[in-house]
């Protein structure tokens, strides 16, 4: 049976700009992947391949140089994510597509537990219910309890890392991904980690995850996308420090 994938992404690429040195670096290369509802597409590849840059695209966070990202909406209709206006992207970030970086950014002062309900919140759930379904999620992320009153502020590496998990698996988004999400995390979180986007993929979710770790891939994903540094990169690094 075919089964149609919620997002296709084809002839990715992304080229940076240095404008103080004059020269372009380029990123991600000529990328093509595909992600379902349900199943987890790993990306995986050496440091400079654009691995983080492939998400970043895929949110919008940058626009892409070139390509086409196809997504299918809940409502069924397809936009692409390359083109789509940034009041469309805005939408899709609080309906739709969800994602977790490597780095924890939130409004000063809130306290954890409402960071990580807060997009439960915007979806119209009653406040109450989402803050304990944000307890529960803490709590299988191995937070401490006496952290979910306070700001995250001042948590160590680690620490964020869980409250970014927390938010980020709660709102169950129809695209998910996830940017090396265990790298703060030790073995144990990492299990409950493995567990909790399991059960994201049986709930229907599809998931785009770059790992480091080959034993994460062999666990989770069910379709692998390898990238490699584009041609270019390496002769830019060495000019680079020949510079400093």
């Amino acid at each position: 049976m075919f089964i149609k994938p919620i997002l296709e992404v084809e002839n990715f690429s992304k080229t940076f700009m240095l404008h103080e040195q004059g020269k372009e670096l380029p990123s991600s290369h000529n990328v093509f992947l595909k992600a379902y509802a349900g199943r987890l597409t790993a990306i995986i590849g050496p440091t400079g391949a654009g691995k983080s840059t492939v998400l970043k695209g895929i949110y919008r966070t940058y626009l892409p140089t070139s390509g086409r990202m196809m997504f299918t909406m809940e409502n069924g209709q397809q936009i692409d994510l390359a083109t789509a206006d940034e009041h469309q992207i805005l939408a899709l970030r609080q309906n739709e597509i969800g994602f977790v970086t490597q780095f924890l950014h939130t409004l000063p002062r809130q306290p954890t537990e409402n960071v990580v309900a807060m997009p439960l919140i915007k979806k119209g759930m009653e406040r109450r219910l989402a803050i304990e379904k944000a307890r529960e999620t803490l709590a299988k992320l191995n937070l401490p309890e006496r952290l979910w009153g306070i700001s995250p502020a001042t948590f160590s590496g680690g620490e964020k890392q869980r409250v970014n998990l927390a938010r980020g698996l709660l709102a169950r988004p129809n695209l998910l991904l996830l940017d090396e999400p265990t790298a703060s995390l030790d073995p144990k979180t990492t299990d409950r980690v493995v567990e909790l986007i399991d059960n994201l993929k049986q709930s229907g979710t599809a998931v785009i995850a770059i790992f480091h770790d080959l034993n994460l891939v062999e666990r989770l994903a069910d379709k692998v996308v390898e990238l490699e540094p584009p041609i270019g990169t390496e002769q830019f690094f060495n000019d680079t420090r020949k510079v400093l």
